[in-house]
């Protein structure tokens, strides 16, 4: 479930599924996607906040519906990804606990991130037979470097805080992420709107277009990886390991 919360100009969106880890599903992507388009066409709402519950920021995409059939036409994901990649309005995301897949390729487009010192981070892609996704084979290089980017997307290891600061992956770390997300909300509540707006356009707008291209491009790589032996292998270990677990 995505629960949505305006305060005063801030628009907070929680992801809040604690029992799967924030694990994401078609339709919350589509309700964050919703509320990002709804936040950047109101002039009044000065920065969104995005956070999850239950102590954990997200494990990224359901796997549980990589089993259906997908067509990367229509998806919630990449129209999320495309909306989050496209919006003025500043996001800034709140991370503790796990950030796993897309819960890593996403805080590449926000513009703020604040991270518990002890949240782990990872890019599990190649471990399930896929490939990066959110334009993270674009930016990661550019944001953290080539050998990082090479060791997070390649290796699939998980790593903490400490590494995703040095690798520029997050703007500070913070005992209270949310807390520190909302200081960063207020101040830039007090600028003026259209002036933060427009600032945020000039630095966004020379990589769109690239951003865009990127994302679909991945996408089309991502969704033949899905009907691949490996990914269903991969898939098939997962759920096995999952349910002895449940026993």
């Amino acid at each position: 479930m995505i629960r949505i919360e305006r305060r005063d100009a801030v628009l907070e969106i929680l992801i809040d599924r604690p029992e799967r880890r924030n694990a994401l599903n078609d339709a919350m992507y589509r309700d964050i996607e919703r509320a990002l388009r709804e936040a950047d066409a109101d002039p009044a709402c000065a920065a969104v906040i995005l956070h999850g519950a239950g102590g954990h920021f997200t494990a990224g995409n359901d796997l549980a519906e990589f089993q259906m059939p997908q067509d990367n036409c229509d998806v919630g994901s990449i129209a999320f990804l495309h909306a989050l990649a496209s919006v003025d309005v500043p996001v800034i995301a709140a991370v503790q606990g796990q950030a796993v897949g897309v819960g890593v390729t996403l805080l590449l487009h926000c513009d703020f991130v604040y991270a518990a010192p002890d949240a782990v981070f990872r890019l599990p892609f190649v471990s399930l037979g896929l490939c990066p996704e959110g334009a993270s084979s674009l930016l990661l290089p550019r944001i953290a470097g080539d050998r990082r980017a090479a060791r997070w997307l390649l290796g699939a290891e998980p790593f903490g805080s400490e590494e995703a600061l040095d690798g520029q992956l997050l703007t500070a770390l913070a005992d209270d992420p949310l807390a520190a997300a909302r200081v960063c909300a207020q101040a830039l509540a007090a600028q003026p709107a259209s002036a933060v707006r427009a600032s945020k356009h000039l630095l966004r707008e020379p990589m769109r277009a690239e951003v865009h291209r990127v994302l679909d491009t991945e996408a089309c790589v991502f969704f033949e990886r899905l009907k691949s032996p490996e990914a269903q292998a991969a898939f098939q270990k997962f759920f096995h390991r999952k349910a002895a677990a449940q026993q």
